[in-house]
């Protein structure tokens, strides 16, 4: 033996270790205070009572306790029970098939695996036995085994136990709390003996915590949707301008689900011009597909204006949706932006036939290369020609269709059926359409809804039961809301640099606009002092004067016409940049900087 195996630490055995001269047979007593070792005649009102001072005993000696059998000779009375050792009995042999084994050769076995598991069971004698004894009610203790036929487990490890290791409230709130923002048991456990100070401290293992998670979610799905609709049910009972709908089939089984709060209301009234909403999104062991509303904030962040549970995607049960929201919302919104759905189409047609349906662009682009094949994509500039004039919003309707005509007649695509049905509802997806319509900034795809669904998906997970993906949204919610006020917090208390001081509209833009906002601002009134001048300008009959303003900064050689009434300062530019991003453009600023720079408009 070297000499540094000395120095290892072995396990020592606890309790008073006894060996028979003539078998040399060890028994074991546990080394205990007499105060809490069981004797004989010792009384308990209760059989509870009884096994709760034997399982104190067997927790101070290092050995486990339990319920063993019992003589009740009619319901509700039980005259003798006995208190044994975890180890008592033995566990019955089975026969192991080679074939279920993880190594074996036969691969074509349906057979099920199973996995062998050692036993506790020794055999061990130690137990208490008491019985009733009337008129008083009473549980004496009669008979009393105190040895073992198996060592005890070292105090250091005693947190190992099965009777040791249990979840206290506050750690089965924790889990729950925890699985809220995706965090699953495992990671939790780790969480807590990380904070405790180590595994011994936590009370409990890994595997309980699993097993925790796994009963509750077996609870869970028997009343899923009960307790889903109860809880929202609460919420609109309590909480002031909460609405909440359902729609269920004949069976009973929920179909679709709408809520909203207040908050998602006051920002629907700010920020509900432009609407999209995505149903391609599924994070629920039904597979029932969630449906945010989304918007733009005035951070130019997606912002939630609803949400929505559905099991289908039909006519129906969109048309069903859109009236609850419809409902909670008191109107629809103006421009409502989704994918190529048809049953969405339909119900937004018959349920919202006020609002200006508009398709996703980045849908319609991504089938490009599918449909026209990628020979042509990739070896011609076809699809970099077609992009320009499908994603620029610089284009009149009349300009956009007299380029799309050349590109497809310089490809031979003209009769293209594919690029011929997207052709007849260009009016649906192409920005040359959209330019007088106000879009809320950078509304033009419905890629603010993957946005939307990429955000909660850090929230939850596919398997979470819907009442997990309830508690996951409300965090998502509570997250997005958190951002949306810190970033108003630093639109109050922070300043920008100003780059053009000579410039006031600079600083009073700073002062207006939220910070994200200001600095797209801030690149447009650079743009209109280095790169515009405005040409000439006339007076008009209805006090509007029109300018002509050059941007060096555009490939186009023509001159974008800025309207102003200096009346009400009312003002609008021929590039529509206000209408499609809600900002002023450069244009704007140039005329706002020429009056503020003293030019007259006489003998215009």
């Amino acid at each position: 033996m070297e000499s540094g195996d000395a120095d290892i630490p072995t396990y020592q055995p606890v309790g008073n270790v006894q060996v028979s001269p003539n078998s040399g047979r060890r028994t074991f007593i546990p080394d205990v205070d007499d105060l809490i070792k069981p004797q004989m005649h010792m009384t308990f009102d209760s059989l509870e009572n009884a096994y709760l001072f034997y399982q104190r005993y067997a927790k101070a000696g290092g050995f486990t306790a339990r319920k063993g059998t019992q003589y009740e000779p009619r319901k509700g009375l039980i005259l003798n029970k006995w208190f044994v050792c975890s180890k008592e009995g033995t566990k019955p042999l089975k026969a192991i098939d080679s074939t279920q084994e993880a190594g074996s050769s036969n691969v074509n076995s349906k057979s099920k695996i199973t996995r062998r598991v050692p036993s506790i069971r020794t055999g061990c004698e130690a137990c208490i036995r008491v019985k009733l004894i009337t008129p008083d009610n009473l549980y004496v203790v009669y008979y009393f085994e105190e040895s073992h036929n198996h060592s005890f487990v070292a105090e250091d490890d005693r947190y190992l136990l099965p009777e040791n290791r249990s979840m206290n409230y506050v750690q089965e709130e924790a889990v729950n709390a925890l699985s809220a923002i995706n965090v699953g048991p495992v990671r939790a456990f780790n969480i807590m003996r990380t904070l405790y100070g180590g595994f011994d401290k936590v009370g409990a293992t890994k595997v309980n915590f699993k097993n925790f998670k796994r009963d509750l979610n077996r609870y869970i799905a028997e009343y899923d949707a009960d307790m889903v609709i109860k809880r929202l049910r609460r919420k609109k009972e309590f909480m002031p301008n909460f609405s909440m709908e359902y729609l269920t089939t004949a069976e009973g089984v929920l179909r679709v689900l709408f809520w909203a709060d207040g908050d998602t209301k006051r920002n629907f009234n700010i920020f509900g011009d432009v609407v999209s909403f995505d149903a391609t999104y599924r994070r629920n062991k039904y597979n029932m597909m969630f449906v945010p509303f989304t918007g733009v904030d005035n951070h130019y962040r997606n912002v939630t204006l609803g949400a929505a549970i559905i099991g289908d995607e039909t006519a129906e049960t969109y048309s069903w949706l859109l009236n609850a929201f419809r409902q909670a919302f008191g109107r629809a919104p103006p421009v409502i932006v989704t994918d190529q759905d048809p049953a969405m189409r339909k119900a937004i047609q018959d349920t919202w036939p006020e609002s200006r349906h508009r398709l996703c662009m980045w849908h319609i682009m991504e089938k490009l290369t599918t449909k026209v094949g990628a020979n042509l994509c990739n070896s011609t500039d076809f699809k970099k020609r077609l992009c320009d004039i499908v994603w620029t919003d610089a284009l009149l309707p009349e300009q956009f269709e007299n380029e799309w005509g050349v590109i497809l007649a310089d490809f031979d695509l003209l009769n293209h059926e594919w690029l011929q049905s997207m052709y007849q509802i260009s009016d649906t997806w192409i920005p040359a359409y959209y330019r007088d319509q106000h879009m809320s900034g950078l509304m033009r795809t419905s890629s603010r809804s993957e946005s939307e669904n990429h955000f909660f998906g850090q929230f939850c997970n596919p398997n979470c039961t819907l009442v997990e993906f309830l508690g996951h949204f409300d965090s998502a919610i509570e997250a997005q809301r958190h951002e949306h006020r810190k970033n108003d917090h630093d639109t109050r208390h922070t300043n920008p640099q100003i780059f053009a001081k000579e410039f006031v509209l600079e600083q009073q833009a700073a002062n207006i606009y939220t910070r994200t906002i200001f600095f797209d601002a801030q690149l447009e009134i650079q743009t209109a002092i280095h790169k515009c001048a405005v040409g000439k300008w006339e007076d008009r009959e209805d006090n509007f004067v029109n300018f002509s303003v050059k941007d060096f900064s555009q490939a186009c050689t023509t001159f974008f016409q800025v309207m102003m009434r200096q009346l009400d300062m009312t003002v609008s530019c021929s590039c529509n940049r206000y209408e499609q991003f809600g900002l002023l453009c450069a244009h704007i600023f140039c005329v706002f900087g020429f009056l503020i720079s003293g030019s007259s408009l006489k003998g215009t």
